[in-house]
């Protein structure tokens, strides 16, 4: 092929995901966190989206837009191995790739028409905020949904079996942003936690160390032990308090 293809966003998706740190590293993992995906002109149409309504689920195509300037390699450190062991990059979900797709499925929750803009709310999505949508498609299970398939690095679900425990004070927060935003925040709070967004080199040292991710507008510190995964404070970003 003698000229590249040129590809352009059809979309963009709001997210609760504000940075790359703490976004399941998997689509679905996360059931309660919800998001819009608004088409852009000239792709902003009803009827583009017509007989979209009889999905349970949809593909999202998207360019993991964070990444686009850092290059690739043809070996890579996936965090499923420790962050120690090297892989092919075609053989991971690496978002460094020659080409920076990737594609997740996701729940789609309903589809609104205002005016001339087209949102699809979905859920289960593991997209950073703002990321480009190139590409929307019907989920099809029967040739989709593939039970006998094997991936004998990953072959279940990594996840921290440990109750999610909130402090006094973030408790209290819990519930003031929980009515402000209007989001179930304790669940989506405790899904992203137990998939566990530690770096791996973390995970094989007993040191105890404090974390912070940001969902929505918030700061979430926490931290993991031998009993517990234990919020201690929940906080507005001051990123964000300022434009409120």
């Amino acid at each position: 092929m003698s000229s590249p293809l040129v590809f352009e966003p059809i979309a963009i998706i709001h997210s609760g995901y504000k940075e790359k740190f703490g976004i399941p590293r998997q689509p679905g993992l996360a059931v309660s966190m919800t998001a819009t995906v608004e088409l852009l002109p000239p792709y902003n149409s009803a009827d583009a989206v017509r007989g979209l309504e009889q999905c349970s689920h949809i593909w999202l195509l998207f360019i993991f837009s964070a990444c686009v300037d850092k290059g690739w390699s043809p070996l890579v450190r996936p965090p499923r191995l420790g962050g120690n062991e090297k892989l092919g990059v075609f053989a991971s979900r690496s978002p460094f790739r020659p080409n920076p797709i990737g594609l997740s499925p996701v729940k789609l929750e309903g589809i609104r028409c205002e005016g001339s803009q087209v949102f699809l709310d979905v859920s289960g999505a593991d997209l950073l905020d703002q990321t480009p949508i190139v590409d929307i498609k019907p989920y099809l299970p029967y040739s989709d949904s593939l039970p006998q398939a094997e991936y004998d690095i990953a072959p279940q679900i990594d996840m921290l079996k440990l109750p999610v425990q909130f402090s006094a004070t973030a408790q209290a927060a819990l519930e003031r942003h929980s009515n402000r935003l209007k989001q179930p925040l304790q669940q989506q709070i405790e899904e992203v936690l137990r998939c566990d967004p530690r770096p791996a080199y973390h995970k094989q040292k007993a040191q105890q160390r404090t974390y912070g991710i940001r969902l929505h507008d918030l700061n979430i510190r926490w931290e993991v032990n031998a009993q517990a995964i234990l919020v201690s404070q929940i906080d507005i970003n001051p990123d964000d308090d300022l434009k409120a």
